[in-house]
Order: structure tokens, then C-alpha cells, then sequence
């Protein structure tokens, strides 16, 4: 693209807008010389390094960027060997140094700046010489006394030399004897020398040397004898003084021209990130957004503004707003044909698509959705404004005529075209029928070409011919006033008479156009207009048939939470129906235990398939309503659960935490205070929040506290029933930190006291199990020793 068509666009003067953020001349001329790119890599590189710097931005931390000088003469001149920079040449290095390192510091800092860290690697800032140059001079370009140890001490000097002068010759002044020679009282220099003002006729009277005289004649100044020596110490201690400050600013010249090279890049670097860091703080007032670029050929812009008209609204202070525009094209529609009104924004439109395109293809924002898109366009063909020429013998139409065989000439299917008016210029029907070739050629030639026109017939042309599309800017046929919204899919009317009735044009004038207009435009204005008619019918049906989907959406969520209720509410009602159930079955078990215990011997057999029958339902129903209550009460499995988890002991009747995974048999090793205590997984449920009380626990019924007892009676329960209170007795014992626990079986059949010793035999909380003593209980009882 050649800067000859991005003038008509106003991209330079948009450049020219976002260059006054600069903190540099050099960054400034960096802005201001942007092209769109060609190579689609350079552009999303350069878009990621502008949308790091709005991200720092919007984190409250923007990049550390201040004004500083372009030194790039400065490093110039230092290149020849012996070269020796001025002091404010060399100040003019501290900003750039001491903000490059900043930068880089700030940006390697953090992880989410990749693009902006791959632009700044190996920054350094040049510490060592920029240390040199804080200590030697200052901003104002002044040489510094801690320079140099020399250079402090000669300045010392100096200075006790001068008061020392200046109270002599205050002490001449006041003498007598001279006093009444002087033509004033005061002291002052003449080249470079302290000296008296002694009238002109008693300079003989006054011992000391002429510098200078009066414009008046009347004045001689008098150095006078006594200072001379003095004067003349003065002047070989500036001589040394001088030339301290001359090695001094030869010495930083030459660490400046041994790192010359090394400084251009660091300064063009920052010269660049400042120029991105103008783009990206220039986006931000106008919501600005980086817009995807395809190599498809697909335009898509959503809510595009022209920046330089919204800028230019902000800052009237009017609350005026640009009306944004959507518009596509490409793919099998490559050519649109803006038609519409008067001042109704065809020519805006079609500069904002162009400068939008340019300033995505630069690789910056646009005022647009971030939804928009914009393809990789190669060239940019402009036709906008009268280029007639008195000196070129060139009319508006021949002058538009010849833009129009250029763009002919270079178009191509990666070429942007911009038309403006086209046809005009020239009879309407020969204007017409050469803008309709015009256009069937550029479509041929696959550019994407965005054209405005008055002309009824191309409208007509453009209707008829595929790969090509109407679109109109909207016109408010109440109030006779442009809507500048672009309407894709339609043509437009001009309305040539409204808008000249609304500037000002007579009614009379007005009423004998209409008069004169003939028979068939009226008719097609008409038919236009009725369609603009049913287009806002159609759009108010749209409207309302997507206002029932969203309740039709609504409601049909609404439907399926209540079926979630309900499925919930199913799946409570099921587990409480299955541990009353299990509930049942065990309470007519133990009836039936009574039962056959009164009937000792007889019936046997019978009695012993009962219990069976019996223990099998329950044992059904039971593993039922523990798996209901699993899925509802957060049951979990070995995958849910790691070490360090806190998980809920059912037998316990609070939370502990995991220690190991025994995966192999199924069981969990918790800890809870200072003990440590092996469950099976099935005793485990999610989180429930209850802590172990310091106090007491649960060892009867539920809600009941009581102190821990070191005694279970089990007499009279069958084995299951009598193991599924032994193993949170003993928990609870192990928490309870008893070292003994007496478990009270019976003697009987000895089933109970087998199936209480297997149980106690190889479990990780007991150490050993004995039977009792007589004292005991005997043989009735188990006394085991916890861990």
C-alpha cells in the first residue's frame, strides 16, 4: 500500500492523533510512519505486543514509559575515534538508559508478557555507564563536583579564591583614600577579571590595570594592583579546572562509543516499545479492540466506528455518539454497492472500512467488536473526492475516470477497492452503464470493492448480478433525517428533495422538482419504500419469535430442574424405605432369636434354614439402602480420596484425616488428635464438618453423651449384629487412648467368642487378646490389649 492511497482514508492523520502520546521525537516519527504490514506474522506480533501493554494497563500497572531525547545524533558523533560528547549531549543518555532498564525489569517480571519479553530480551540499560554518567553530570547538562576527586577539590579551591578576592576588594572599596576615586560601589568582571569602576579622570590615582571602559567615556574599570596575583591564581585554577572537566567528559565519550553499538539497539528498541505504548494508550479512550486477521478474504466488522469522528465527539463534550456500523463481505459476494441519502454517511461508511482495514493491517486496534475480522489485504485502490485540475485540463469526471483505469490495472484478489460516487460526473444513463462494466470487472478480478452511488440503474444491476450486493444508509421517512445505520441485503433512495427541503431549499422549488420527476421514478421510489415496510414488519416478527424462544428456553429449563427435584426427592424417599425395611427385617430377627431360643433343641434344622432365609433378605436390603445412602450422603470410593484428605468416620461419628491407603484390602488408615485408628472404606463418607468433642462421645444411642467404657456387652446378639457394635467400640476406645477393653461374649455355643477373637485377631488396633480370668468372668469374656 502506498501513502498516496491511504490520504483519502485519513490514516495519516489518524497516525498524526496517536502520536502526541509519544514521549520521544524518534517515536513520534515511528507512529507517524506506520504502514499496513504484509506479512500476516509481523501483524499478530505486532497486535500481541499492543495487547500485552493494554493488559498491563487494565492490571493497574501500565509500562513505565517517561519522556526522554532522542540521542541518536549524540551516538553519531561519539563514533570517531576521540570524539568528545558535550555534558548536556551526555545527559540526554541518563532517561534513555535508566528507563530501558525499567521497562525491561518491569516486563520480565511477569509471565504473562511473552511477546513484550521476546521484544525486550537482553535489555540491560548499561548500568555501569549509566552509573558513571548519574555521578558525573546532572539533567540540566551541568558537570557534577563528584565527577572527579580532582575536579571537587579544584572547584574547593575555587570558590575559597573568589571570596577571598571579593573581600579584598570590598576592603579597597571602602578605603578612604580610594573611595573618593570610585564613580559606584560595586564590583563586577570584565573579561573574566575583577575590577572597580574608578572615574575616567582619577584612573591615574588608583593602582591597577584598565579592562575595560564605559560607553559613556566616564568609567574606567580597574583591576586593581593588590588582586592581581590572586586573580591570576584564580585563573590557573579555572585553566586546571577546565581541563578536569574536558578529560572527564573524554573519558564517558569513549565507554559511550566503546558500547555505541549496543546503545542504537537498546534506544531503537525503546524507541519502539514507546511507539507501541502510544497505540495501546490511544485504543483505550475509544474501546478500542484487536480484530482477528484471516487469509480467507472474509471482512466482518461489528460495531465499527470511525475513530477520528468518535474522537472528535468526546472531546466536543456534546454526548454525541457515532452510530457504529456492521458490514461482510467476500467469499462468493465480493462487491457492495452503497446507496442511500444525501449527508447520510455512504462516503463515512466507506472511509471507515478503509481505515479500519489499514490500522488492523498496522497491526493496531480498531474501534470495533473483537468479533470482527479482517482479511490480509495487499493493496488499497482509492477513488474519493474531485481531483479536478485547472492545470491538468482535468474535469471531475475525466479526473475520475482516470483513477478508476489505475485501479482497473493494479486490481487484484487481494486488492481493497474504494469507490466513491461512482458513475457521477457525466449523463446519468452513460455514467450508469459504465459504472456497472466497472464494477463486472472488478469482480472478475476477485477484489473486495465497496462503491457509493446515486444511480437508480446500477442499483438494478447490482440486484441482478451474482457476487455482488445492495446495502443502503437508513432514512427516517417521519422526520426526513439520515439514521446512518448501513442496512446490508437492499438499495436505497436518495431523497434528494427531503434533504433539500432541510437545508433550506424553498417549498415552492421543492413542490415543482416533485412535478417534474417522471412517472416510473416515482413508482420505483415507492416500491422501495414499500419494502423498507415490510423489512421493519418482518424485523418486528423476528423480534417477537425470538422473544417466545427465550421463554420456550426458559421454561423448558424450568421443566427439567423440577425433574431433577424429583429425581432427588425419588432417591431419599427409596433410601429411607430401605433402611426401615432393613430395619424391620432386623427387629423381626431378633423375635425370631427369642423365639428359638425358648424352643432350645427342637426343631433345629428348621430353625437354622429361618435364620438363613432370614439373614439373607436383611443383608440385601441392607447393602440397598447403604448404596442409596452412598450416592446421596457422599459416599466414596478409593479413587475419591488421596493422603492428607479429611473425610467423615461413620463409626466415629466425626471427621479425621487420612494418613494411608491400604488399597489392598480395602481400608483406611485416619488420624484424629494424637491417634491413629484403620477403618474399612465402606465407614467413610464426604466431609461433614464435625469435629471429635474433647469430652465425652457418643457410645449409646444417638445424642446421648457418656464417658468412654472399657466394657461391651454382646450376650444375647447374633455374630453380625453383635460385630457391627464391636468395631466403633473399639475406635472409639483406641481414641479414647484406653490401653484394655473387656469384651463380654457368654459362653453358649461359642460362636459369639469365636467369630469376637477372629474378628480381634490381625486388627491394627488391638496388640493381643486373652480369655478372662475367673475373677474375670472366665471363659465368657475376651479381655484385648489396644495398641
Amino acid at each position: 500500500m502506498n501513502r498516496y492511497s491511504l490520504d483519502p482514508i485519513e490514516f495519516p492523520k489518524l497516525l498524526s492523533k496517536v502520536s502526541e502520546g509519544a514521549n520521544c521525537d524518534a517515536s513520534q516519527r515511528v507512529v507517524t510512519g506506520l504502514m499496513p504490514l504484509e506479512d500476516i506474522n509481523l501483524v499478530r506480533i505486532r497486535q500481541s505486543r499492543i495487547s500485552e501493554i493494554m493488559r498491563m494497563s487494565q492490571d493497574g500497572t501500565p509500562l513505565g514509559l517517561s519522556p526522554f531525547r532522542d540521542i541518536s545524533s549524540a551516538l553519531l558523533k561519539a563514533r570517531p575515534a576521540g570524539a568528545v560528547l558535550e555534558a548536556a549531549e551526555l545527559a540526554g543518555f541518563i532517561p534513555v538508559l535508566s528507563i530501558t532498564a525499567a521497562a525491561a525489569a518491569q516486563i520480565h517480571g511477569r509471565d504473562d508478557l511473552p511477546r513484550l519479553a521476546e521484544m525486550t530480551e537482553g535489555l540491560t540499560g548499561f548500568p555501569d555507564i549509566l552509573r558513571v554518567l548519574k555521578k558525573s553530570v546532572d539533567q540540566e547538562g551541568n558537570i557534577l563536583d563528584t565527577a572527579s576527586f580532582l575536579l571537587r577539590d579544584l572547584r574547593e579551591r575555587i570558590r575559597r579564591l573568589e571570596v577571598k578576592i571579593v573581600r579584598k576588594i570590598e576592603e579597597i572599596v571602602r578605603d578612604e583614600r580610594v573611595s573618593v576615586f570610585l564613580q559606584d560601589d560595586f564590583i563586577t568582571k570584565r573579561s573574566g577579571r575583577w575590577v572597580i569602576p574608578v572615574r575616567m579622570d582619577s584612573k591615574g590615582q588608583v593602582s591597577g590595570v584598565v579592562h575595560d571602559v564605559s560607553k559613556s567615556g566616564e568609567t574606567a574599570f580597574m583591576e586593581p594592583l593588590a588582586i592581581i596575583n590572586l586573580a591570576n591564581e584564580l585563573e590557573n585554577l579555572i585553566a586546571e579546572q577546565k581541563a578536569e572537566e574536558i578529560r572527564i567528559l573524554r573519558d564517558i565519550s569513549a565507554r559511550v562509543r566503546g558500547e555505541a553499538d549496543g546503545i542504537a539497539r537498546e534506544f531503537s528498541i525503546l524507541v519502539d516499545l514507546d511507539a507501541l505504548a502510544c497505540i495501546a494508550y490511544f485504543s483505550g479512550p475509544l474501546s478500542m479492540s484487536i480484530p482477528e486477521i484471516n487469509e480467507s478474504g472474509m471482512l466482518r466488522l461489528v460495531q465499527a466506528r470511525h475513530p477520528l469522528l468518535a474522537l472528535s465527539f468526546m472531546r466536543s463534550g456534546a454526548g454525541r455518539r457515532v452510530v457504529p456500523l456492521d458490514v461482510g463481505l467476500g467469499g462468493d459476494s465480493t462487491v457492495m454497492v452503497i446507496t442511500g441519502s444525501n449527508a447520510g454517511g455512504k462516503t463515512i461508511a466507506i472511509k471507515t472500512i478503509g481505515l479500519l482495514i489499514a490500522m488492523a493491517l498496522s497491526g493496531m486496534p480498531i474501534p470495533a467488536s473483537s468479533a470482527s475480522s479482517v482479511p490480509l489485504m495487499r493493496e488499497l485502490l482509492v477513488d474519493i473526492g474531485d481531483d479536478q485540475s485547472i492545470e491538468t485540463n482535468l474535469s471531475t469526471f475525466s479526473a475520475h475516470i482516470e483513477h478508476i483505469a489505475s485501479i482497473l490495472e493494479r486490481a487484484h484478489p487481494r486488492a481493497l477497492v474504494l469507490i466513491d460516487e461512482l458513475g457521477t460526473g457525466t449523463d446519468p444513463s452513460e455514467g450508469a452503464a459504465l459504472a456497472c462494466a466497472v464494477l463486472s470487472e472488478l469482480r472478475i478480478c476477485g477484489a473486495l470493492v465497496f462503491a457509493t452511488t446515486h444511480l437508480a440503474d446500477i442499483k438494478g444491476y447490482v440486484h441482478r448480478t451474482e457476487g455482488m450486493v445492495n446495502a443502503s444508509m437508513e432514512f427516517d421517512r417521519q422526520t426526513f433525517t439520515p439514521l446512518y445505520r448501513l442496512r446490508t441485503g437492499e438499495p436505497g433512495q436518495s431523497y434528494a428533495l427531503e434533504t433539500a427541503r432541510r437545508y433550506g431549499l424553498p417549498d415552492r422549488i421543492i413542490a415543482a422538482a416533485r412535478s417534474m420527476l417522471g412517472g416510473m421514478k416515482v413508482e420505483f421510489d415507492n416500491l422501495v419504500a414499500d419494502l423498507n415496510r415490510k423489512r421493519s414488519l418482518f424485523e418486528e416478527q423476528l423480534r417477537d419469535l425470538e422473544l417466545r424462544r427465550e421463554e420456550l428456553a426458559g421454561g423448558e429449563r424450568l421443566i427439567q430442574e423440577r425433574m431433577e427435584e424429583a429425581s432427588r426427592r425419588e432417591k431419599e424417599i427409596l433410601a429411607k424405605a430401605y433402611d426401615e425395611a432393613a430395619e424391620t427385617v432386623l427387629d423381626v430377627k431378633r423375635q425370631m432369636n427369642a423365639l428359638l431360643d425358648e424352643f432350645k433343641k427342637k426343631e433345629k434344622a428348621e430353625r437354622r434354614e429361618a435364620l438363613k432365609k432370614a439373614e439373607t433378605i436383611r443383608q440385601q436390603i441392607a447393602e440397598k439402602a447403604k448404596r442409596v445412602q452412598r450416592d446421596e450422603e457422599g459416599g466414596i470410593t478409593l479413587d475419591d480420596i488421596k493422603e492428607g484428605d479429611t473425610v467423615f468416620v461413620t463409626s466415629l461419628g466425626f471427621d479425621a484425616a487420612v494418613t494411608t491407603i491400604v488399597r489392598r484390602d480395602s481400608r483406611i488408615k485416619v488420624r484424629s488428635g494424637q491417634t491413629e485408628i484403620e477403618v474399612p472404606l465402606s465407614d467413610l463418607r464426604r466431609r461433614a464438618g464435625r469435629q471429635r468433642e474433647q469430652t465425652g462421645s457418643k457410645t449409646g444411642s444417638e445424642g446421648q453423651d457418656e464417658p468412654y467404657v472399657s466394657r461391651l456387652s454382646l450376650i444375647g446378639m447374633r455374630v453380625d449384629e453383635a460385630l457391627s457394635l464391636l468395631e466403633p467400640f473399639l475406635n472409639h476406645a483406641s481414641l479414647a487412648g484406653l490401653s484394655e477393653v473387656t469384651i463380654i461374649h457368654g459362653i453358649g455355643t461359642g460362636a459369639l467368642s469365636r467369630a469376637v477373637r477372629e474378628h480381634l485377631t490381625g486388627h491394627p488396633l488391638i496388640k493381643g487378646f486373652r480369655p478372662g480370668k475367673q475373677p474375670e468372668g472366665g471363659g465368657g469374656v475376651t479381655i484385648a490389649t489396644l495398641v
